[in-house]
């Protein structure tokens, strides 16, 4: 039986983190933060970081917490959502990345590791679809229902239909898909990451359904929601500008459930949507503004969960 929440998540320490270039041509999110030496950049971003985790562990979840590595330079590492997902029968699937220096931070020392802890059946994935410039950015691209096996995408250059469509073949998801967009200089432009303005729990989602401007695919994600008994809980553009779409539901082994959040996204939300959340778990947050403006991700993207089976 699969679970929809873990009580156990890996995370990347950063070394070296940085405004990465190559993602920044698509990610609208990112933003240069003037006056900082890149040394104050990675301070302010290890301090954020180290907070975040014990935050967490205080609650009782377990971090696998490893540290980033100097060489190769890999800025996004603090994000190793996009590049693994790890699964209930001890399978981990590996996927590929827009940005070059991000295929990069797939490391199987990693997994190996991992593995003298926790159960791997397998290893798998979609990395050879970056010779065809084709890419799936893991858990950023995929926001999956998995006890329902639904794995919901908004198509961008970082969600490609056709590993979508292998996605399906080689895990038995079924994909809903849809095109999300935000206003960037006045144009709809699709939203990079399916993650940014969309959250699944186990009885409740999350949905910017503003940036789905096509009705249609609009009504089919509600709709797909609502049969799979999850409360909608909306936000608008200028949340999820926030990152009030980045959270994540994790749990306890004691029952004890999380919704998890940056501060700035959860000084975004209205009291009306904060009770809404809290019905599914305490609201956690935590202030990650440098790791958000220059990495143009948050909570939820530092978060890669482990379902493998403890040994």
């Amino acid at each position: 039986m699969n679970r929809q929440i873990t009580d156990t998540l890996m995370m990347i320490r950063p070394v070296s983190f940085y405004m990465n270039e190559q993602t920044a041509v698509n990610n609208y999110y990112q933003k240069k933060l003037d006056g900082l030496t890149n040394q104050e950049v990675q301070q302010k971003a290890l301090d954020e970081f180290d907070k975040f985790v014990a935050k967490l562990k205080k609650k009782g979840i377990t971090v696998e917490v490893f540290e980033d590595t100097p060489n190769p330079s890999t800025p996004d590492s603090i994000f190793p959502n996009n590049w693994v997902s790890f699964h209930d029968d001890g399978q981990i699937w590996l996927y590929p990345m827009y940005a070059e220096n991000r295929r990069l931070e797939r490391r199987d020392d990693l997994l190996q590791k991992l593995g003298e802890r926790y159960e791997i059946s397998g290893i798998d994935g979609f990395t050879d679809w970056e010779k065809k410039n084709k890419f799936l950015e893991g858990t950023g691209s995929l926001i999956l229902d998995r006890v329902n096996e639904i794995a919901y995408a908004a198509i961008s250059e970082r969600t490609n239909p056709d590993v979508l469509e292998d996605f399906t073949e080689k895990t038995g998801f079924e994909v809903v898909s849809f095109t999300a967009n935000q206003t960037v200089n006045g144009q709809r432009l699709p939203i990079y990451h399916t993650n940014v303005m969309m959250c699944l729990g186990d009885t409740f989602a999350v949905l910017c359904a503003d940036s789905i401007d096509d009705q249609e695919e609009r009504k089919k994600v509600i709709d797909t929601l609502e049969k799979t008994n999850k409360e909608v809980v909306l936000i608008t553009e200028e949340q999820k500008g926030r990152f009030a779409g980045n959270m994540l539901q994790l749990g306890t082994t004691a029952g004890a459930k999380f919704v998890v959040m940056s501060k700035a996204a959860f000084t975004s939300l209205t009291d009306e949507q904060k009770k809404q959340l809290s019905a599914h778990g305490e609201l956690v947050y935590s202030n990650l503004d440098t790791i958000e403006a220059l990495g143009g991700g948050s909570a939820r993207c530092m978060m890669a969960e482990v379902f493998l089976p403890k040994k």
